[in-house]
């Protein structure tokens, strides 16, 4: 970088050649108006520099009325006190600053580029996650900002012990991706596996937590995922404080924790504000709900075509008078049901506000209703199909219930062609899978494996949440030394 203003400028924009919205502003500045200064920003990301209420309309206007050498003497201590103001030392630096949604100063005399906040690029702001509904706790959710995201972070974790490390991803993006965590709790080698799995591609583009998700997965034909996702700031703190890692990308209001676990995924973030039974039931309904969500239209298959002696006598003759008329044989009417169920899922995905809410309800009803009258389905088909997907609704994590979604026609194909022998050997493949995944070192089946390590405390928090006040122990993710996170004070003393 030189100090002449003239080939700073031109360098600059050689560099970004001619583009319609980058906004480049030449003015002259000091008591005499002697010193020549040019800004540079993209459009909408520069508020109106003529007002007081932006940062660098004051500092200009500061400028306006010093001496030429008093501006050079201010700018190179930051005498004006400006919060995050940045010096360059190249153009390229510059250049890539400006495209993050600041504004460029260059000043005739100064080598070196300045970067001054100022309105930033446009986004939704913090607004209520769509998915992860609570019936208690906070309503805010993550906003596509990364700076927000961090913030609505720290606002929860409000100590000096919480870090927060900015990589750059994408060689056209230049996305930034945090890794948040809380130093005194992580191990050390989770985030050196974490910065070596996001360093391992090189890749065009990030613009969503996806990506980054796909691209460090360890097992990647798993239908399981081995990141938790999450839209709320709450949960990704309560798991900042398990020791865990959150990721969050730039553009992106989804955060990523790290690692995770089966359990994981059947919790809620209410689970820890409730009261133990209240919590400890939900979770058993999950529990459940995961199990059915996989499984029950494979048992249907097997206990109607191979084992009906299990079934009372007056509810196989019910079974059997239902499926008077139906011409295709029972894996397939609950071939055509699920597949059915699956693109009105995906429609109501699809359209847009109250018609996607409408047509999972009214098409489910009519087609539903106009299969059975048609006597292309039977009744008790249509409830095993709607019973199923209510139970994959129950799961809390989409991308964890998606993986049931999927292994649900598997476990179709196998009881359709084995009887409840499939069901077996499906429900064992599953059982081995899950046995060997693992997600950063963390055995996913943890605390149901493994709960020796942390002398059986994980189990405290599993299936059944026992009360607040036994919970002393942070999980497995947590240091050895730093386990401890819950104790009663010495000098409390109770009182009548």
């Amino acid at each position: 970088m030189e100090k002449e203003l003239s080939k700073n400028k031109q360098a600059f924009l050689t560099l970004l050649g001619e583009s319609a919205d980058i906004k480049k502003k030449e003015m002259q500045l000091g008591l005499e108006r002697d010193v020549g200064c040019f800004l540079a920003y993209v459009e909408v990301t520069g508020g109106s520099f003529l007002f007081e209420k932006s940062v660098i309309g004051k500092m200009l206007n500061e400028f306006c009325a010093m001496t030429g050498k008093d501006i050079l003497a201010s700018l190179e201590k930051n005498a004006l006190g400006i919060s995050d103001m940045t010096l360059f030392e190249t153009v390229e630096e510059a250049a890539a600053a400006m495209l993050t949604g600041d504004v460029i100063l260059f000043v005739d005399g100064f080598d070196k580029a300045m970067k001054i906040p100022d309105k930033g690029y446009p986004n939704m702001g913090v607004t209520q996650p769509d998915s992860e509904k609570v019936i208690r706790g906070s309503k805010e959710g993550f906003a596509d900002s990364i700076k927000v995201n961090t913030a609505l972070i720290r606002k929860r974790l409000r100590t000096p012990k919480l870090k927060v490390k900015e990589l750059k991803m994408g060689t056209r993006t230049n996305s930034n991706v945090d890794i948040v965590y809380m130093e005194d709790l992580v191990y050390p080698k989770l985030l050196e596996e974490v910065e070596r799995r996001l360093n391992q591609y090189e890749i065009d583009g990030v613009l969503d937590s996806g990506v980054v998700e796909q691209l460090s997965e360890e097992k990647w034909y798993s239908p399981f995922p081995q990141f938790q996702t999450t839209q709320r700031p709450d949960r990704a703190a309560m798991a900042i404080l398990e020791g865990r890692v959150v990721l969050l990308v730039d553009n992106s209001p989804v955060g990523l924790i790290l690692p995770t676990d089966y359990n994981s995924f059947i919790k809620t973030s209410d689970d820890m504000y409730n009261r133990w039974e209240i919590a400890s039931f939900g979770r058993m309904l999950r529990y459940l709900a995961a199990f059915f969500a996989m499984t029950f239209p494979g048992l249907y298959l097997a206990v109607t075509n191979f084992h009906t002696q299990v079934l009372p006598t007056t509810l196989l003759l019910s079974f059997a008078a239902a499926r008077q008329g139906v011409p295709f044989p029972a894996v397939v009417e609950v071939l055509i049901m699920e597949i059915a169920f699956e693109l009105l899922r995906e429609a109501g995905v699809r359209l847009p506000g109250a018609m996607g809410n409408t047509i999972g309800i009214v098409g489910g009803l009519i087609i539903g209703q106009a299969a059975v009258e048609a006597n292309i389905v039977s009744p008790i088909v249509v409830i095993v199909v709607a019973f199923t997907a209510l139970c994959s609704f129950a799961i809390p994590n989409e991308e964890f219930a998606t993986a049931f979604r999927l292994l649900k026609f598997g476990f179709i194909l196998f009881c359709s062609w084995l009887g409840f022998y499939g069901f077996l050997i499906s429900l064992l493949l599953v059982l081995v899978h899950l046995s060997h995944l693992k997600s950063f070192g963390i055995p996913y089946l943890m605390p149901f494996v493994g709960a020796d390590l942390n002398g059986y405390q994980d189990e405290r928090d599993s299936i059944f949440r026992e009360p607040l006040f036994l919970m002393k122990r942070r999980p497995i993710y947590a240091k050895r030394n730093q386990r401890i996170r819950l104790r009663r004070k010495d000098s409390y003393v109770f009182k009548k």
